[in-house]
Formats: structure tokens, sequence, C-alpha cells
């Protein structure tokens, strides 16, 4: 049976460490898999502009592969911290192992919470002011796109008649919202993937092991957001020098592939370690697991 370990607050430094450190055993192998998620992305993204109409079946094709490829590439971490090696077949392991239903499943706490924002942003706002805010928004575009810059005061008269604070009330509910999702999927896949745990199961134990770790997980939270600044600044400087060298749209390409090759590995590599520390061991697959609480 397994139990969810109560873990020091400086534990969630240990988690990106983690993620550093798996990211440097082999980084050409797992940056190559993140760059090919970039990749896909990127063409879905390109295709979608050149032809509208596919579009929004495009951009759900992408959200599906989300949880798939994250699989993928927790399955490529694990095989760098056992010393094997990594390969492009990787990226689909969670179809192999059968594993594809329990993590979609994932993905209904995102498609829950934006129902749910949606239908608040209608009560607290209303869809008159909505009907406003957008007006509002493509005025401002309009003054971007011509070249001038709004004055304070202009600003202030676009938005005069808007909420503010049941904006602002929105807008923090957004964020109880995006932090209660993380925390739900925070170590779901590796439990579906590697402690056979099917979704809702494996969702209710990243929830609990989130909760029970808390100073933890604020640790990890505000570290990672610092370390990603850190690695896009980096890419933007690089950018710039592409920019020079090849143009624009190659340098944003490469930057985004790039930005891909390294946050995602990482990001694996940190849920992999969180994993392990949390849940102990290795959760090999096919052990029963019940999320109890070990103080």
């Amino acid at each position: 049976m397994d139990t969810i370990r109560k873990l020091p607050a400086s534990d969630g430094a240990e988690w990106l460490l983690g993620g550093f450190a798996l990211l440097r055993r082999a980084p050409l192998a797992l940056g190559a898999l993140g760059a090919l998620w970039g990749l896909l992305a990127s063409l879905v993204v390109t295709v979608g502009l050149a032809v509208p109409a596919l579009a929004t079946v495009l951009q759900l094709l992408v959200a599906l592969a989300g949880p798939v490829l994250f699989a993928g590439l927790l399955w490529a971490v694990r095989e760098v911290a056992h010393g094997r090696p990594v390969l492009p077949a990787h990226l689909l392991q969670g179809v192999h192992e059968g594993r594809m239903p329990a993590l979609l499943t994932t993905l209904l706490p995102q498609a829950a919470a934006g129902v749910l924002l949606g239908i608040l942003l209608l009560v607290l706002v209303g869809s008159q002011q909505l009907q406003h805010l957008a007006e509002v928004s493509q005025e401002l575009n309009a003054l971007a796109q011509s070249g001038q810059q709004a004055t304070p005061e202009q600003v202030e008269a676009l938005i005069a008649d808007l909420p503010a604070g049941r904006i602002l009330l929105w807008l923090l509910l957004g964020v109880v919202a995006a932090v209660g999702v993380a925390m739900t999927v925070f170590v779901s896949v590796p439990r579906i993937l590697f402690d056979r745990r099917e979704g809702l199961p494996a969702m209710g134990d990243s929830l609990r092991a989130c909760l029970h770790n808390l100073p933890a997980l604020v640790v990890f939270l505000l570290l990672t957001v610092v370390a990603m600044f850190a690695i896009y600044f980096g890419v933007l400087l690089l950018t710039v020098v592409l920019q020079l060298v090849a143009g624009p749209l190659a340098a944003l390409w490469v930057a985004q592939l790039l930005l891909m090759a390294v946050l995602m590995p990482l990001l694996a590599g940190a849920v992999y370690t969180a994993w392990i520390r949390m849940f102990g061991g290795e959760g090999l697959a096919g052990t029963p697991a019940s999320g109890q609480l070990e103080a």
C-alpha cells in the first residue's frame, strides 16, 4: 500500500534540482524529444494559420496530445535515471503502454476549470460588460497598430464604465483555479504511467500529495518561476543574435524549439523526482496504491 510521505519545505528545491540533474545526464537526447514536441506544435500552428478552418480542430488535437507527450518525456527521464538510452519512440510510450485513456482524463480538471471560470465571468461581469471590454481591447489594439500610444487619460476614459472590482475578483478566482488544477495533475501522470493507477484516482493522489506537502510545493513553484525566467532570458539573448543572422521568422522558430527542448525535459525530470520523493521507491507497475497519508 503506497503512502504519501511528508517532506520538508526545502524538498521542493530538490525536485527542481533533480530535474536539472537528469537533464544534464542526457541533454541532447532529452532536448531532442522536447524540441520534437515543440516542432509538432509549431507545425500545427502554422497549418492552422494557413487553413483557418482547421485551426480549432488542430488546437484540440494539440491539447489532447499534451498528456501523452508529457508521459513520453517522463518515460524517457526514467530511462535516463536508470542509465538506459533515450529513443524517439519513447515520446509515445504512454500509447504503447495502453495508458492513453487514463492520461487523457488529466485534461478534465482543465476543462472543468475553463467552464466554471466562463460561467463565473458571465455572472460577475455580465454579457454587456464583456462586449464593452472587447470593444475597449479592440480600440487599444487599433491605437497600438497605428503606432500611437494611449495616454493615461484615454485608458481611464475607456475603462471607466468597467466593473474593475469584479474583474479583479474573477482574475483572482482564475489564479486559484489554476493552482488547483496544477496540484491535481502535478504527479498524476507518473502515477498513471508507472504505478498503473487510473486517471481519477491518480489525480486524487496528486491533489492529496500536494496538499500534504504544500510548503515544498510552494518552494518548488517559486524556484521554477525563477528558473524559467532565467532560461527565457538566455534564449531571448540568443534570439537577438539569430535575428541578425537568419531573420526574425527563423529566430522565432529556433527560440520556441530551444525553450521546449529545455523546459519540458526539465519539468518532466522535476515531476519524476517529486513523484519518487512523495511516494517513495520506484512505484513498480501493478503495485496497488491507496494514497494513504503518512505523517
